[in-house]
């Protein structure tokens, strides 16, 4: 009897040992789950929105290197509400494109505060190709609808109701 008795122990043991363990492998994929999806890593439409800051970033900047060395490579128009020197604009473009490309690459850490600085640089390059619109009008449009993918991206987040 001591024998089952000592059994019935080893065997409660091992399944308390069992479940045990079983809780831990459990709750080290759940916090391994929330760090993938919360703050420590960026997934989905996060992602995107990161490649798409870098790509209209990487754009930007072309843009801008070509309005500062050739100033007569864009042909304007003359009657645009908004008059200014293309160089000028070459300048904001360049400098305006480093920056989104930064974010971009920040944007991939998956934190709060880049995403909010993401979408506030992808509203200012939008605006930017807006008021680019009688230089370039067809690449403008492009970047700026590039731009709106990406506040929309940047805004939805991560989504955390989503189980693997």
């Amino acid at each position: 009897m001591s024998g089952s008795t000592t059994g019935a122990r080893d065997d409660h043991g091992s399944e308390g040992a069992g479940r045990g363990t079983a809780d831990r492998g459990t709750a080290d994929r759940g916090s391994a789950g929330r760090t993938a999806t919360g703050g420590g890593a960026a997934s989905g439409w996060t992602v995107f929105a990161g490649v798409m800051m870098i790509f209209g970033g990487a754009m930007a900047i072309f843009e801008g290197i070509a309005a500062i060395a050739e100033d007569d490579l864009f042909v304007s128009t003359r009657n645009y509400v908004f008059q200014f020197s293309l160089t000028g604009w070459g300048w904001i473009h360049l400098i305006l494109g480093i920056v989104v490309v930064v974010a971009g690459f920040a944007v991939f850490s998956g934190a709060l505060w880049a995403r909010g600085v993401g979408v506030v640089l992808a509203g200012l390059l939008a605006l930017a190709n807006f008021m680019w619109l009688p230089y370039y009008p067809f690449w403008s449009l492009i970047l700026i609808a590039i731009n709106v993918f990406v506040i929309w991206a940047l805004c939805a987040g991560p989504q955390k109701g989503v189980r693997a």
